[in-house]
This record gives structure tokens, C-alpha cells and sequence, in this order.
């Protein structure tokens, strides 16, 4: 999945990864120019350096180290004959500065490159998910919690900012110093080399037993978390109904074993963690004591041809390395961690849209003729929800479906713009299925009022405004003129400017509801779906509403669903759902003479 992530995400940053390693070698290789200097100022102050009177000859890779070496004698051999020990040693340190103030400046730009892309990275990961998030279809959400998606969003998308990308740096960098290292330190001396290959991997084997379930303790953390936010989005919702029934004490305790539980899984994450510095640290400082001894018996029990400052030398690369292989270890730590965020977001960013516009797509700019339910039966999972459902809406004509809660009303309508596709039959718009029209097409065609207003934390002109782009001041008055919402609006402190907070919380319910119409009435579509539109105000307000709704009904199809059966006496045709079936249907004159199921749904009403 690692994989997958830097092959999704990385490839528009291949500039920046071209510079980081460019400058991560470069770094490197003027770290060891830097180190080199040190052996002849070691050997001029300690005065063991043998003179280098003649250039020396390359004589094959094998003596690549020495060559190189004896060059640099050569040179600080000329320079001491001419000008002495003292400027020599000057020079050098002065050389040394100079390398070390390259070196430092080619780590700073691999590090602004790999800021660069890490950046880029993590923007591009949530862009994506929220644009996924947009299009994913209204049933992938009724199986998931609200409070574990906004986790997966936040949470985790954090944390593999925080493991994953943070540490890319030290993935891509580390491994290049250690490889470079390794060949100087094979090339400096292949016995003590050997040595060290084989205690590396010892090391490693135990690092890797550290951390080998962080994953799956980071899955665990990233559930637990998720839940927490779900508990916190159903407090903040129901902040109301916990406090008329005096239940803070059940929801804090909910709240409090939630959190202990967070606290358990992240103590397993950390303890695994904070042990990978200590023991790292300690097999380093292990290893480098094994290798001084056994450089020492080199020097001193062995013909190997080690030199004490050469050995020194040797000593300060190996030392050097260490520190990368220990980020190296961290970082793999750190990944692992972050792969279990990254599943949970990959739940979301593989998850399957089965609602898409085809490639041949009929596109309709206008309704002319009618929509018609031909032989429809749908299903969530198992059981059937609609079954053999025929009908033909004409356009301009009003259709009223009603019936007990569950009978399919408003799945029925759900599946006009798609929100669910339907398991057999079609739907037809002008005899074209909607399978075939483009989802934008066909969402453009139809405007929603909801039981349940649905507004946003922003001002009233935005929020009536909301989805037309090119809407003019006075077109979003005119249109909240004719919901009867200008007066109310006109009265705030800042009129249309008003900000009406969160999900319009600062206005009552029949307010919020000449919002909504407002927008409804602003985008101006030919097919109207009205879902219990008044079902939740009190008397004065659902006059208002009604009033603007028969403002917004006129010359428009209309799909009305409603349970006050009041509000559908006027409707061309009225459908009476039961257990997912149209059992009658004609205008209420009819039915009411019929005497059937929408008789005894008017006489009990009458009666409440």
C-alpha cells in the first residue's frame, strides 16, 4: 500500500524528487571529502605521515581509497616543502570549513525539495478524499459512521502526514548516505567491513521484532478514534435531548470508556516506539565498541596495512552512519504506524461509485413530456423496498405519494437524480433512462425542499444563491421575495449579509424552510421533489411555507410526498404506497370514494 501511495501521489513532484537526490549525494560526498581532511591533519600534528614525493598511479579499483589518499599526500607533501607545517595545517582547516559550509548548504536544498513534495503530498491525499468523498453515492454513507468518516478525513490523514510523510525525508535520503558510506568504508578496509556486515543485520532482525504489530495497534487506534468523533457528533446534535432527560451522566460515562479505550490503544502504538531510540542507540554504541576493538587488533596484531589515522577515519564514517541507519529504523516504525491510517483511508479512496455517467451520454437540457417508472422494484440489501412500480408523471402535473413511514415514498423519490439505482425496470425521462443522462444534466433538471432544511454555516445570500454560480443580487431578493423570506431577512443585521449559522441555527424552522425555498425557487427547475416539506411547523409558519410552495409549484412538474394528507387535496394524482407497492392511485374525489386505504388514512387524521 506504501507502494501504491508514492505511485498515486508522487509522480507530479518528480522534479522534487530529482533534487533531493541529487542533493542528498552531493551532500554525502562532501561529507566525506570533509571527513578525508581530517587524516593528513591528524598525521602533520601527530607527525606520522610519510612524504608523497611522486603522483602516484592508479592501479585498479581495488586501491581506489589508497590512491586517492596518496594524491592528497602528494599535494600536502608540495605544499609543506614550500611553505611549511603550520600554513599546511591552515589550509586544510580552511579547506575543512569550506566543505563542511557546501555540505550543509546541499542538505538545506534536499530538505526544501523534500519539504516541497511532502507538502504537495499530503494536499493532493486530502483533496482527493474530499473529492471522493463528493462523489462516492448517498449508500455508501448509510453504512458508515458520519463521526469515522470526518476521523478518517482529519485524523488519520494527520497521521500519515506525521509517519508516513514525515518520514519520506529520511527513506529516500538514508539510503543513499548508507550506500555511499558503505562503499567508502569496503574500499578504506574490506576486513573491518565484513565485520560489520554481519553485525548490522543482527541489529536490524531485533529492531525489525520491536515493531513488527505497530499496523495493526495503529488500526486500532485510528477505529478508536473514529468512534470518539462519532460520540462527539451525536453529543453536540442531541445536546437538547441529553439534558431534558438528565443524561449527561450516561453520555460522560460513554464518553470517558471511549477515551480510556483510545488511551489503551495508543500506549501499546508508543511503548513500541519510544523503545526503538533507546535500543537503537544502544546496539549503535555496542557495534562501533566491537568494531574499535577489532580495528585495534588490526593495527596492532595484524600486517593488515590499517593505519591509526586511517582507522580514524574509518571510525568517523562508520560513526556517521549509524545515525542514518537509526532514522532509517525510525522510519520504518513510523511507516508502519501510518499504514493503518492509510488503510482506513483507502477504505474511502477504493470504494467503488456504482452511479456514473456513461460514456455515450444523452444530455437534456429541458423537460418536455413526461417521466415514467417502468416495472421498478428496488432493494437496500435483502428485502424488496419498492416492488413493481409503474408510473407516468405528465409534465406540469402534480403527484402526491403517500402512505404509513416505511412504505417507500421516499426512496421512490430518491431515485429520480440517482441517488440509488434501481435493481430492475428503468426510469424514463422524454423515454431516455436516466442511466444515460449525465449526472449533472440530470440533477440540473430538479430542485429538492426537504423536511429537514438543509443549509450551511454562511450567509443568507449564499445560501439561497447556493449551486447558481451566475446569480444576481436581485434575482436571489426576487426569489426570496416570492418564498416569503425577504421580510425576515431584510430585518437582520446585515440583511442578505447575515451569517445564519451552524445549519441555520439561528432561524426558526419555518425560516429555515423559506430558505430552502428560496434556493429551490432561484435554480429555477422544471421538476420539483417536495419530501414532507411542512410535516415539521407549527400552523403560522406552515402558511407561510405553503404559500411560497404553491409559488414555486406553479408551471412545474411536482412530486409531492406528504403526510398531512391536507396538503395533497389539489394534486392531479394521488399515490397511496403500502409495503413498497401503489395500491391506489387517482385524484382525492376518487379515493375518497373508493373508501379504500387513502379513506382510512383521511379518517384517522380527521380524528387526531
Amino acid at each position: 500500500m506504501f507502494k501504491t501511495l508514492l505511485k498515486r501521489f508522487v509522480p507530479p513532484y518528480k522534479k522534487s524528487v530529482v533534487g533531493v537526490l541529487f542533493f542528498s549525494i552531493l551532500s554525502t560526498v562532501l561529507s566525506l571529502f570533509s571527513f578525508a581532511l581530517i587524516v593528513p591533519i591528524l598525521e602533520i600534528l601527530f607527525g606520522i605521515s610519510n612524504p608523497v614525493e611522486q603522483a602516484p598511479e592508479y592501479n585498479g579499483f581495488g586501491n581506489a581509497f589508497d590512491f586517492l589518499k596518496d594524491y592528497l599526500f602528494y599535494y600536502v607533501t608540495i605544499f609543506m616543502t614550500t611553505y611549511g607545517k603550520i600554513q599546511t595545517l591552515g589550509v586544510l582547516a580552511v579547506g575543512l570549513i569550506v566543505m563542511t559550509f557546501l555540505k550543509v548548504i546541499t542538505y538545506y536544498l534536499s530538505s526544501l525539495f523534500m519539504a516541497y513534495m511532502q507538502t504537495g503530498v499530503v494536499k493532493d491525499l486530502r483533496n482527493n478524499i474530499l473529492d471522493k468523498i463528493l462523489t462516492l453515492p448517498i449508500g455508501f454513507f448509510t453504512e458508515e459512521k458520519k463521526g469515522d468518516i470526518m476521523s478518517r478525513v482529519s485524523v488519520d490523514v494527520t497521521d500519515v502526514e506525521a509517519s508516513i510523510m514525515g518520514s519520506l525525508d529520511m527513506l529516500i535520503k538514508n539510503p543513499i548516505i548508507i550506500l555511499i558510506y558503505l562503499f567508502v568504508l569496503i574500499s578504506v578496509s574490506w576486513e573491518l567491513s565484513l565485520f560489520v556486515f554481519i553485525m548490522l543485520p543482527l541489529a536490524g532482525l531485533l529492531m525489525g521484532v520491536v515493531g513488527k504489530n505497530l499496523k495493526k495497534d495503529s488500526l486500532e487506534v485510528g477505529k478508536e478514534q473514529g468512534n470518539l468523533t462519532s460520540q462527539i457528533e451525536e453529543m453536540l446534535g442531541g445536546l437538547r435531548i441529553i439534558k431534558a432527560f438528565n443524561a449527561e451522566g450516561k453520555i460522560s460515562n460513554r464518553s470517558h470508556n471511549q477515551t480510556r479505550r483510545i488511551r489503551d490503544a495508543i500506549l501499546k502504538v508508543v511503548k513500541r516506539q519510544y523503545l526503538a531510540h533507546p535500543m537503537s542507540e544502544f546496539l549503535g554504541t555496542m557495534i562501533i565498541s566491537i568494531v574499535v576493538c577489532y580495528g585495534g587488533y588490526l593495527i596492532l596484531c595484524t600486517n593488515s596495512g590499517l593505519q591509526a589515522s586511517v582507522f580514524i577515519y574509518y571510525i568517523l564514517i562508520f560513526y556517521s552512519i549509524i545515525n542514518p541507519i537509526k532514522e532509517l529504523s525510525r522510519a520504518s516504525y513510523n511507516v508502519r504506524k501510518g499504514m493503518g491510517s492509510l488503510e482506513r483511508i483507502d477504505k474511502i479512496m477504493t470504494a467503488e461509485n456504482p452511479i456514473s455517467s456513461p460514456e455515450n451520454a444523452v444530455v437534456l437540457d429541458n423537460f418536455k413530456h413526461e417521466i415514467e417508472y417502468k416495472n421498478v422494484y428496488f432493494k437496500y440489501k435483502n428485502d424488496w423496498i419498492l416492488e413493481d412500480i409503474n408510473l407516468t408523471i405528465k409534465r406540469g402535473k402534480t403527484i402526491a405519494l403517500v402512505g404509513q413511514s416505511g412504505s417507500g415514498k421516499s426512496t421512490l423519490v430518491d431515485l429520480l437524480p440517482r441517488f440509488w439505482d434501481v435493481n430492475a425496470g428503468e426510469i424514463l425521462i422524454d423515454g431516455v433512462n436516466i442511466k444515460n443522462i449525465p449526472l449533472i444534466s440530470l440533477r440540473s433538471l430538479m430542485g429538492n425542499v426537504n423536511q429537514e432544511a438543509i443549509l450551511f454555516n454562511d450567509t443568507f445570500y449564499n445560501n439561497i444563491a447556493f449551486g447558481v454560480e451566475s446569480a444576481t443580487e436581485e434575482e436571489v431578493i426576487k426569489a426570496a421575495k416570492i418564498a416569503n423570506a425577504h421580510d425576515f431577512i431584510s430585518v437582520t443585521e446585515f440583511g442578505y449579509d447575515t451569517n445564519i449559522g451552524d445549519r441555520g441555527c439561528k432561524l426558526s424552522g419555518g425560516q429555515r424552510q423559506r430558505i430552502s425555498i428560496a434556493r429551490a425557487i432561484l435554480k429555477n427547475p422544471p421538476i420539483l421533489i417536495l419530501d414532507e416539506a411542512t410535516s415539521a411547523l407549527d400552523t403560522e409558519s406552515e402558511k407561510l411555507v405553503q404559500e411560497a410552495l404553491e409559488n414555486l409549484m406553479k408551471n412545474r412538474t411536482t412530486i409531492v410526498i406528504a403526510h398531512r394528507l391536507s396538503t395533497v387535496r389539489n394534486a392531479d394524482e394521488i399515490c397511496v404506497l403500502e409495503k413498497g407497492k401503489i395500491i391506489e392511485r387517482g385524484n382525492h374525489d376518487e379515493l375518497m370514494a373508493q373508501k379504500g386505504a387513502y379513506f382510512n388514512l383521511q379518517q384517522s387524521q380527521s380524528l387526531k
